[in-house]
């Protein structure tokens, strides 16, 4: 399968869907990664299974708070540049890319950089949603080392990163994109074909561009989708779709801590019936509670859309007074394992509660 240009706005629409308001917004990747794909062509999004074992590839991305891609715009050579400063750092070409996250922007630059490199994107990501932390990608749960990794920033500045640990990386590159802009491309996780089946969400890219042809093809308000969105997940890695509020943002409030956009966003029901939900976010969405009740946490992934148009909305383009829906949609399997929820459960971003899959929760 190749990817077009004329792909790329379906995968954008599906990729903010599965971002859970993270991942960066898509309008400028978009936009850079149309105009590179119309210079070299189309990319090959590369099957899990045709990988081979000694096949050499690295995640892409960007890192930083998703607030500032809308005022820090990248170019479309960041990715490249960090590209070949990875192959020469570590003396040998790369054979493909892969994703951090299936997330809005992040779901764009690997193909950019493919495209940009004449080489193939694989289809699966390093989380299967967007989350904020490096350690919590499935490549660093399956103990690939996420050094040597490369970063470039908007001034073309690279820098080397050689740490001890993913956790160790994961505050030197945060402190690195906040001293930079606020945003920066890195290049990590080096690995060969036979480690990264083992450590891929796979199926993502596909399943992102199925998602958002759906989506266009399908605009109305966020009620109606519901039954037609259960099956289209039913059939995938995801599995459960709720509709869990529907109604209009009466409060909503983030500001850059630590590299992330963290805070709060108030939904109050359109017959202001009943208490609202509150949805916590630092870069995506992670909690959704009604007063003392959870309706979907962290890993399970949390979307607002546009009520009228179902259209997902980025956690720095949510607004007073939009009105929305919130879905959820249960994680994939491989983030319910002991291993992931040791670093991706409510309990590691501050919630003194355990995790519940969403269809354990009430509704």
């Amino acid at each position: 399968m190749k990817l077009h240009a004329e792909d790329l706005e379906d995968l954008a629409l599906g990729s903010v869907f599965l971002a859970t308001g993270g991942g960066g917004d898509p309008y400028v990747p978009l936009l850079l990664t149309r105009e590179v794909l119309k210079r070299t062509g189309p990319v090959e999004l590369l099957q899990p299974s045709d990988i081979p074992d000694d096949a050499f590839l690295a995640a892409i991305g960007n890192v930083g708070a998703p607030t500032v891609s809308l005022e820090l715009l990248p170019s479309d050579d960041e990715a490249l540049i960090a590209l070949e400063a990875f192959e020469k750092q570590m003396g040998r070409t790369l054979d493909a890319v892969i994703s951090f996250e299936i997330g809005g922007g992040n779901s764009l630059i690997p193909i950019m950089a493919a495209a940009s490199r004449g080489i193939p994107v694989v289809d699966g990501d390093g989380m299967g949603r967007a989350l904020p932390e490096a350690q919590m990608m499935t490549y660093a749960i399956r103990n690939i080392p996420s050094t040597p990794a490369l970063a470039c920033d908007y001034a073309k500045n690279v820098t080397l990163f050689t740490t001890k640990g993913t956790d160790v990386y994961e505050r030197h590159i945060r402190a690195l994109a906040m001293s930079s802009g606020g945003m920066i491309t890195t290049v990590e996780h080096g690995m060969f074909g036979k480690t990264l089946r083992d450590a891929l969400i796979p199926g993502t890219v596909s399943f992102a561009l199925k998602l958002g042809t759906f989506l266009r093809e399908n605009r109305g308000q966020a009620p109606a989708l519901l039954a037609p969105l259960q099956a289209l997940f039913a059939d995938s890695i995801y599995g459960e779709c709720h509709l869990l509020h529907t109604g209009k943002v009466v409060d909503k409030s983030t500001r850059i801590v630590g590299g992330f956009d963290v805070g709060n966003t108030v939904i109050e029901a359109f017959d202001q019936a009943g208490a609202p939900v509150e949805i916590d976010i630092k870069n995506e969405y992670l909690m959704a509670r009604r007063g003392d009740q959870i309706l979907a946490s962290v890993p399970d992934l949390i979307i607002i859309v546009d009520y009228e148009t179902s259209e997902p909305i980025n956690a720095e383009r949510l607004r007073y007074g939009q009105r929305v829906a919130v879905f959820a949609v249960g994680c994939p399997a491989f983030y319910r394992t002991e291993a992931a929820l040791d670093v991706v459960s409510p309990r590691n971003f501050g919630f003194d509660v355990d995790y519940v899959p969403l269809e354990a929760l009430p509704n």
